[in-house]
């Protein structure tokens, strides 16, 4: 099978990853100025904050802040843990039909209740409760979500859309069997369309504002200017005259924090990488994992000089490819339910579960999950002697 980044991968051999340096999990990136840190401090701020009711909480929600789900490995911040989060939907004429009358695609599964005490419920809205929200047995596609995790997500940004685009380009002339597409989304905080996703399962986020903002609203149910529209409960609007806090609950404050947090913390540090990853790593790339999971790019110019122009190792090309059975059979943008982003495996050897679903416990059964344009490879690794698994396997390891 042809492999269409094996140069990439002697240049990651030898180049120095400048944007990681020395950091640990959950640091903040090397080289910042004073004012900067400050900025990764009150980031930190608003990521570690719970929510309460009188904040605007729900009135459906998933959790009340953004570290219980972005937490690990062990006490550092950015990470995620094994909790999943549910999409749903089904076909309808051979569509997806997210369910949105049902409270679709993603479901909600806390509710605040009766509240908790530190604001009234409106005028006739007595004996309300807001509960969590269930899957309608209408739905025929469930699938869980793993949390994505955030280290090194401000180098992500801040390659250009053209860079992307190239590299699709690229992989469709020299591997048109395991070419990825870009994922074209309207920036939620501009309405520019065009813009080149890369965050989420499904690329579906184009920046980390936006990133921000979306799960402000969805995870929370912390309404902002990005996202001003509460979720309906279980898809009735007519609940939300019960809100107990009907105007915008955050004036963007908090979201821009957390943006800020999230650009300006470090990637996950390498570990130690012994003679035997190296060749592991040759092995990965001329079985054709590299042709989907890129080792190194390159950020653009940049206001913040830590992300300016810096090479890094992400491996991943942040672009959808058809995984056939592996996809979760959720649509979102133009993101069929077969195709998924490429997960980044930088950091994968401190994730307890792998896939977007957490099928997967071991880098092994991860591989083998592997279906659709990821096949052929995944043919590779089992056609190669278990000598030469375990160096594969020992490199992922240090990653």
């Amino acid at each position: 099978m042809k492999t269409s980044h094996s140069w990439v991968v002697v240049a990651c051999l030898c180049a120095l990853d400048v944007a990681r340096a020395s950091a640990d999990f959950g640091d903040p990136l090397s080289g910042l100025s004073p004012a900067q840190v400050t900025q990764f401090d009150e980031g930190l701020d608003a990521f570690q904050e719970s929510e309460t009711v009188a904040d605007g909480l729900g009135p459906v929600f998933n959790e009340n802040a953004c570290v219980t789900c972005h937490l690990g490995p062990g006490a550092a911040v950015g990470g995620n843990t094994t909790r999943l989060e549910t999409r749903f939907g089904t076909t309808t004429g051979g569509a997806f039909d997210p369910l949105v009358a049902l409270g679709g695609s993603l479901r909600q599964d806390h509710g605040i209740g009766t509240g908790d005490g530190t604001i009234a419920f409106p005028p006739g809205c007595s004996g309300v409760s807001f509960a969590a929200e269930v899957v309608p047995p209408s739905a025929t596609i469930v699938a869980g979500r793993r949390t994505t995790p955030l280290f090194g997500l401000g180098l992500v940004e801040a390659v250009p859309d053209s860079v992307l685009q190239q590299l699709a380009n690229t992989e469709a002339q020299q591997s048109p069997s395991t070419a990825g597409s870009v994922s074209l989304v309207t920036d939620a905080d501009t309405g520019t369309p065009g813009r080149v996703g890369r965050f989420g399962w499904k690329a579906q986020v184009a920046t980390l504002h936006v990133f921000a903002g979306d799960a402000y609203l969805n995870e929370m149910g912390i309404t902002n200017p990005t996202f001003p529209d509460e979720s309906c409960p279980q898809g009735d609007c007519a609940a939300l005259s019960c809100n107990p806090v009907p105007a915008l609950n955050d004036d963007g404050d908090d979201v821009t924090h957390f943006a800020d947090f999230m650009r300006l913390l470090a990637p996950p540090p390498r570990g130690t990488l012994a003679p035997s990853d190296t060749e592991g790593e040759n092995r990965f790339g001329q079985i054709g994992c590299t042709n989907c999971h890129t080792p190194q790019l390159q950020t653009g110019p940049s206001p913040i000089g830590a992300l300016a122009n810096k090479t890094f190792a992400p491996y991943s090309d942040f672009l959808l490819h058809d995984m056939s059975s592996l996809g979760d059979g959720i649509q979102q943008n133009t993101a069929t339910g077969r195709l998924m982003r490429t997960a980044p495996l930088w950091g994968v050897r401190v994730q307890a579960t792998l896939l977007h679903d957490g099928r997967a416990t071991t880098l092994t059964a991860a591989i083998l999950a592997h279906d659709g344009q990821g096949a052929a490879a995944r043919d590779q690794f089992v056609a190669l002697n278990q000598t030469q698994k375990n160096k594969v396997l020992a490199f992922l390891a240090s990653l």
